[in-house]
């Protein structure tokens, strides 16, 4: 099968001579409704003129190895429109996951399957946790996974030994494509409608559905617990490696190189957009999280300094008193003297 390389600025009439994109997409059980719904939504709109929907250049089959609706998670039920089709009709198979502790996501034919269009050479898709599933059917042996942040600690826990990232809406690793879900399925959508049927197509599926911006799979996750204030993306995602990092600390040169940029210029950016250099960045975060712990958890001093990365107990209280001003027993004690003003050179990102 001769897979559609990348064919942008095409023309209505270039795009009518070509077969259209072929889809296969599996549902788990208790998936995801939002990032399925977005999905589909943006072949749709891309798969004809104007809004019809008619399947002219994007075809898609909700395939199961099984004829009964599946649940989503919110409860809804969708009913497949096919059985699970021969790989080699595909272009690609998109497993969309969902709850992951609600008994097994995919049935053993499923997985078969899945094993199958890997052999046949068809690109596979994990959206949200559908990550999960490719790595399950082993799938994903030296490829690397995207997935939510809120599901980062799940997947570590899962697949141990796994190269996995939570600082990005989707990953391709040649002919894996993973997703965190949420708004990376919009983001996922238009970059495979832009290497089929071109930006105008991709922008078009975009703004229709009232999304402001086609956005990179590089772009960042959001993350409640980092500042709305800090916009620059080099030095929003260097944050999100660190705040996935927090127990087991990663050098700065590390966190540079992951972004692409040397440690200088990871420290020029961070001094200019956050007022400090990265190393006092990551020690805010940890500082920050040690305090989050104490506020809400009765474990112990030793247990918070190690979550937070600290291999000496005494020096985690020094840092801690030196960043809140209190110890963290007196700190446990006390909550509303630091939040109301001891804390304020710790306020970060608050």
């Amino acid at each position: 099968m001769a897979h559609s390389g990348r064919l942008t600025g095409m023309s209505a009439t270039s795009r009518s001579s070509r077969p259209p994109v072929r889809v296969g997409v599996v549902l788990a059980n208790h998936f995801t409704l939002s990032a399925f719904a977005v999905f589909i939504d943006h072949l749709r709109l891309a798969a004809d003129e104007g809004d019809r929907s008619r399947p002219l250049h994007v075809q898609w089959s909700i395939m199961s190895s099984r004829s009964e609706p599946i649940a989503a998670s919110c409860g809804v039920l969708v009913q497949p429109t096919s059985a699970l089709v021969t790989p080699e009709l595909l272009d690609y198979v998109v497993v969309i996951g969902g709850l992951l502790h609600a008994g097994p996501q995919v049935d053993e034919a499923t997985a078969r399957y899945l094993r199958e269009a890997d052999a046949a050479g068809v690109p596979l898709i994990g959206i949200c946790t559908g990550s999960f599933i490719l790595c399950r059917v082993g799938l994903m042996k030296g490829r690397r996974s995207c997935v939510s942040w809120y599901h980062y600690q799940d997947f570590l826990e899962a697949f141990p030994h796994q190269d996995v990232s939570a600082d990005r809406l989707f990953l391709v690793d040649g002919p894996r494509i993973t997703c965190a879900g949420g708004a990376g399925a919009a983001a996922l959508a238009t970059y495979l409608i832009e290497q089929h049927l071109g930006r105008a197509v991709a922008q078009k599926a975009s703004q229709v559905l009232l999304f402001d911006r086609p956005r990179s799979g590089s772009d960042s996750q959001p993350h409640p617990p980092l500042s709305e204030t800090v916009t620059e993306p080099r030095v929003h995602r260097a944050l999100l490696l660190m705040e996935q990092n927090l127990a087991r600390p990663i050098a700065v040169a590390a966190v540079a190189a992951e972004l692409g940029l040397s440690a200088r210029q990871l420290e020029r950016l961070c001094r200019q957009h956050v007022g400090m250099g990265p190393a006092s960045l990551y020690r805010q975060l940890r500082m920050r999280y040690a305090n989050w712990l104490i506020e809400n958890t009765d474990r112990s001093v030793t247990d918070i300094a190690n979550e937070a990365g600290f291999a000496d107990c005494a020096h985690f209280s020094r840092q801690f008193k030196d960043a809140y001003g209190l110890s963290p027993s007196t700190r446990r004690l006390q909550p509303q003297r630091v939040a109301n003003g001891d804390a304020a050179r710790a306020r970060v990102f608050e």
